[in-house]
């Protein structure tokens, strides 16, 4: 168990030495049945860990270079062990956005910033735009003097030319939802190389948060591992939900 003065903070910057940030939290209310803490009771607490731009990206190269090369998926395991150690230091349960069965990552994510979904079905961010992710969550036995974000102005609700559905060469994305067995088609194919080199196409036609656009060798990374396993984590949050 944690005190619960200062240890938001000291969270927080524990996290931050990784180039992770804390990404918002709430109490549970009651009547809802949360996923158990750290011990086998219904956690009352839930703070969101991800990062704002490519931050953490030297963090987890680094330790690559120390690791095994045949790593399946080499960001998911950097970031279980992470935030695994940060959670046994504050008394957490640390859970990941990939753990089976599926966690709401999605919801709990709008509820602690009070974000809502691009057409991308990414979090649009006030500040970082698309160029975000959630890497995990840290569950807690107590409750936390936290209080989830209110829900701030929507940047695409304001967006009139949608660029972000007008880039891909195969309409992957539209009003009608994500046609994910096209976009990995094309990825995988002989005209997939500017998105397997540069990243999705129409993720970076938004013009929302640029500065924290990730370098091309971070988004060639995650297309890389889309190409290979289908996995679309980083982009297709909203998938874990259904």
């Amino acid at each position: 168990m944690i005190a619960p003065a200062g240890s938001v903070d000291g969270i927080a910057a524990a996290l931050l030495a990784n180039g992770l940030v804390l990404r918002g939290g709430f109490n549970f209310a009651p009547g809802e049945a949360p996923p158990t803490g750290s011990s086998d009771a219904p956690a009352r607490a839930v703070l969101l860990v991800g990062q704002a731009g490519a931050a953490p990206w030297p963090h987890f190269l680094r330790w690559r270079v120390k690791q095994s090369q045949n790593i399946a998926n080499p960001l998911d395991s950097w970031s279980r062990e992470v935030i695994s150690a940060v959670a046994e230091t504050f008394g957490a349960r640390a859970v990941s956005p990939s753990d089976r069965p599926y966690l709401p990552f999605q919801q709990w994510a709008m509820r602690a910033e009070g974000l809502k979904p691009s057409p991308l079905g990414i979090l649009m961010h006030p500040q970082y735009g698309l160029w975000h992710a959630y890497r995990g969550a840290l569950l807690f036995d107590d409750e936390l003097p936290i209080q989830a974000a209110e829900p701030g102005p929507h940047l695409c609700d304001t967006c009139v030319e949608k660029p972000c559905l007008k880039s891909c060469p195969v309409d992957a994305y539209s009003p009608q939802g994500f046609a994910y067995q096209s976009c990995l088609a094309h990825v995988r194919g002989v005209n997939g190389e500017p998105c397997r080199s540069g990243g999705c196409l129409d993720r970076n036609a938004c013009p929302c948060g640029t500065a924290y656009r990730y370098p091309l060798e971070v988004q060639a990374f995650h297309m890389a591992s889309f190409a290979r396993d289908g996995r679309l984590i980083e982009m297709q949050l909203s998938k874990l939900d259904d």
